[in-house]
């Protein structure tokens, strides 16, 4: 029987892991903070630190839009509220990152600022300003309420699975100057599905990405082996073997 071959080659999908590029092609800037909460809260030390492919020291930082004045610098210890984004030489624009203060934060939702992985262990914190008393609190999933009223202050999403996303707020009861419920502004939880491991699918680079994404077709070179479909196949099996056709023994002229 004559050896089968496609007269297209078969595509396959390969997956890689995402690289921070953005629609361009050009690579992506990451803000780190630090406690990694967001929204990030003034009360607390806050740092920024801006982080990425570019030219190092050649960092641009904008607050609400605006340019800010930490040209040059890497990172910095946030003084003012507001939402800050950064660029390096060579890079494309960060992230935002809120960082709250004042009365009108009077309760705040915080989400690990890291990536949300199925699986993962995670923890919401409602916090109140400056840490001020705060009891009866209740938690609202895409405005649904999942617990409370109780004196603690955080929630537990364990195993974080795809649909613990959406928006999550809290309500509670704080204990400052005219105690009275008070409510945080929605916060949005993402979860992702943890990336395939490094080595699959092979020849591909190892990427230390965290979301899948279709990376390109790869084509079925010829030459690799098909499915023959002779007497000792077996077709009502999705794994039959795959049989290489007879080869004639080879003759000898003396």
């Amino acid at each position: 029987m004559p050896w089968p071959h496609p007269a297209v080659p078969s595509p396959t999908l390969a997956l890689a892991g995402w690289c921070p590029l953005s629609p361009t092609g050009a690579q992506t800037t990451q803000l780190l903070v630090e406690p990694p909460w967001r929204p990030a809260v003034l009360w607390d030390r806050v740092t920024l630190t801006c982080q990425g492919s570019g030219t190092a020291g050649a960092t641009t930082w904008y607050k609400d839009g605006q340019h800010w004045g930490q040209e040059g610098r890497d990172h910095f210890t946030v003084t003012e509220s507001g939402t800050y984004t950064c660029d390096r030489l060579g890079s494309a624009l960060s992230p935002p990152m809120s960082v709250l203060h004042g009365r009108r934060d009077w309760l705040v939702l915080q989400v690990p600022a890291r990536a949300l992985l199925e699986g993962d262990t995670v923890t919401l914190s409602c916090r109140s300003w400056e840490n001020k008393q705060l009891r009866y609190v209740y938690f609202y999933h895409k405005e649904k309420p999942l617990m409370g009223p109780h004196d603690g202050t955080e929630l537990s999403l364990s195993p974080l699975q795809l649909h613990h996303s959406g928006h999550y707020r809290c309500k509670g009861w704080v204990g400052a100057v005219v105690p009275q419920w008070r409510e945080s502004e929605l916060v949005t939880v993402t979860v992702v599905s943890p990336p395939l491991p490094s080595w699959f699918p092979p020849g591909l680079p190892s990427s230390p990405c965290r979301t899948l994404i279709p990376l390109f077709l790869l084509p079925i070179p010829p030459w690799i082996p098909r499915p023959f479909h002779g007497p000792s196949s077996t077709l009502s099996s999705p794994f039959h073997p795959w049989v290489l056709p007879p080869i004639s023994k080879p003759q000898i002229i003396p």
